[in-house]
């Protein structure tokens, strides 16, 4: 099949259109995690501490000891009482004494201590601020499997792009003298900087 100069120019805006958001935002993350260490962290942490009612203990002491999500009633009760939203399918560890569960997301960690033997629950959630959430969803730490799939959308898209963009160099470098030399600037900076002052 021949790929016309037409069909490249159709490609390369195509997956431009498709990864110009990701684009832009995996840019500017890229710029706030080079950065993250001037850039001020906006952390705010919630503590929580409180009995456990006798029927959501009963509830715990007897599950088996292994890995498994809270038991429905369980979370109901974090939700009504403490405003404490546990996702259904996270997974806990019960030792016999104690149900501890973590769910950690972008730009936020979150978990929680059940002991069946005080009647206590713990919990603390750290928010680090919308700049975190971005820098996470740009290392795609903790962002589930749509994110993950996403994630390698963009960056198929990405490449359509700049492939297309290099067909395009191709074709129209008779016609703009430089377009070889900043080209070839643009390999040789990134190179240049590898080898001469990264050890």
């Amino acid at each position: 099949m021949r790929f016309s100069l037409g069909t490249a120019r159709q490609w390369h805006w195509i997956s431009a259109a498709v990864s110009l958001v990701g684009m832009l935002l995996f840019a500017v993350t890229g710029i706030t995690l080079n950065h993250a260490a001037v850039i001020p962290a906006s952390i705010s942490v919630t503590t929580v501490e409180s009995e456990v009612p006798a029927d959501v203990l009963t509830l715990l002491q007897d599950l088996p000891m292994a890995e498994m999500p809270a038991p429905q009633p369980v979370r109901q009760w974090l939700g009504s009482e403490h405003s404490i939203s546990v996702p259904p399918d996270v997974a806990g560890e019960f030792d016999g004494m104690e149900f501890y569960l973590a769910w950690p997301g972008p730009g936020a960690d979150r978990w929680l201590a059940i002991n069946v033997d005080d009647a206590a629950l713990l919990y603390e959630g750290t928010e680090r601020g919308w700049i975190a959430y971005f820098n996470d969803l740009h290392k795609g730490r903790n962002t589930g499997p749509v994110w993950f799939v996403f994630i390698d959308v963009i960056a198929i898209a990405m490449i359509v792009f700049t492939l297309t963009g290099l067909w395009l160099l191709v074709k129209q470098a008779s016609h703009k003298q430089s377009t070889w030399p900043v080209t070839a600037l643009g390999l040789l900076i990134p190179v240049v900087i590898a080898l001469v002052f990264i050890h």
